[in-house]
């Protein structure tokens, strides 16, 4: 039987750069049994948390606790606040970014685990990734980016990534 624990707000395993999106690692695939991973997004305003994107192994839920994010699934786009659950299919394009003025979190439920081991991968780079190195680290876990409709998505929202 698995062991109790409680997290508090500041545990788990933690990257927060000063503007691009924060990563709060609470519960990793591994830990159980590779059924689900929860991570916290902590997003500055007008960031875009992850490059135009698609992953084939994963459904992502993405829980929002505060702030106002915003979501692009294809051609289509949304705004969520607080309370408001997002969901992210396998297969299909997305990237969700701050559409506020003031910081946004969310909580990313990632079924089954695993993607967040590319999550931490890239947040330890702290530098900006050739499109080449990123599709080679990517391909693994079953993830492609378009960094042309990235650009696209970032002039279009004045944001920053």
């Amino acid at each position: 039987m698995p062991e109790r624990r409680i997290l508090g707000p500041e545990d788990g395993e933690i990257y927060q750069p000063e503007r691009a999106c924060g990563d709060r690692f609470l519960i990793n695939g591994r830990d159980g049994g590779g059924r689900f991973s929860l991570v916290e997004h902590r997003l500055p305003p007008k960031v875009l948390a992850a490059p135009v994107h698609k992953h084939t192994f994963e459904d992502e839920f993405s829980f929002v606790l505060e702030g106002s994010v915003g979501a692009r699934f294809g051609d289509e786009e949304v705004v969520a606040g607080p309370g408001d659950l997002v969901f992210k299919p396998r297969g299909e394009w997305h990237t969700f970014w701050n559409a506020g003025d003031t910081p946004a979190r969310l909580l990313e439920i990632i079924s089954p685990g695993g993607l967040e081991e590319l999550f931490r991968w890239l947040d330890r780079q702290g530098e900006e990734l050739s499109e080449g190195e990123l599709a080679q680290k990517a391909g693994p876990y079953g993830c492609s980016a378009d960094m042309a409709a990235t650009t696209a998505l970032v002039a279009e929202h004045g944001l920053v990534f």
